[in-house]
């Protein structure tokens, strides 16, 4: 669902104030004064509300203080921005990664450089990858997250075998869910995937507030309904 009438953020609806006040942008992060927000307080302003994709997901990442990266990704792809399908989602994992890990160990400063990092990698990823190279984009964001944050290089030992670890690891989540593709769930599934592999193989716990349910099945032609984990229809027991 593009939030097109509401919140950006959350979808809630928007509030016109008789007076302005200054409110912080959820995007960037800088003050200004509006009068208009949403029904829980939240602000984007006119130029990050125009952002394209890639910058929009960047920016978004350095100024938030979200710890969750799920929850990082639902916000940015509730922006009309952020397409139903394409290759913005191969950065956007990686981003709401890195912001959610930085965040977390309290290392916010290294976020702008990690992600500009991140783009220019992800870039290189072909939309489509996941049908005709047998690698989904969201996988190699993964694993594009975990080569930055340990350092891995093609000469490394360690750090080169857990990126791998990672892109393998997520690949099979998503290929065990089968096609065709879904933006969206392959991007989830991989985040999801990637959680785990923190909390076992770096002793990192990053918060996840809820469990992911999708809203955009509406507009995704082909999506699996009750056979995709984040359909409300999935069964749970």
């Amino acid at each position: 669902m593009e939030h097109k009438a509401g919140c950006l953020i959350c979808g809630r609806d928007l509030v016109y104030g008789e007076k302005p006040r200054d409110l912080a942008c959820a995007v960037c992060g800088e003050v200004m004064s509006t009068a208009v927000a949403c029904e829980a307080g939240h602000f984007v302003c006119d130029r990050c509300h125009g952002l394209e994709a890639l910058d929009l997901i960047e920016q978004f990442c350095i100024a938030t203080d979200i710890e969750d990266p799920l929850a990082i990704a639902c916000i940015l792809m509730r922006y009309p921005a952020v397409r139903m399908h394409g290759p913005e989602h191969h950065f956007l994992v990686p981003a709401s990664l890195i912001a959610a890990y930085c965040n977390h160990q309290g290392e916010p400063g290294r976020k702008g450089d990690l992600l500009r990092q991140a783009r220019t990698r992800a870039g290189v990823v072909p939309g489509g990858a996941c049908g005709t190279h047998g690698t989904c984009g969201a996988a190699v964001g993964t694993g594009i997250f975990v080569s930055l944050i340990t350092g891995s290089t093609p000469l490394k030992k360690q750090e080169w075998s857990l990126a791998n670890q990672m892109t393998a690891r997520s690949l099979m989540t998503i290929a065990r869910h089968g096609g065709p593709r879904c933006c969206k769930r392959d991007s989830w599934l991989a985040i999801r995937a990637a959680i785990t592999f923190l909390a076992e193989r770096f002793g990192v716990n990053l918060p996840v507030a809820e469990a992911v349910r999708c809203e955009f099945g509406d507009i995704n032609r082909e999506c699996l309904r009750e056979e995709c984990p984040f359909h409300a229809g999935y069964p749970t027991g």
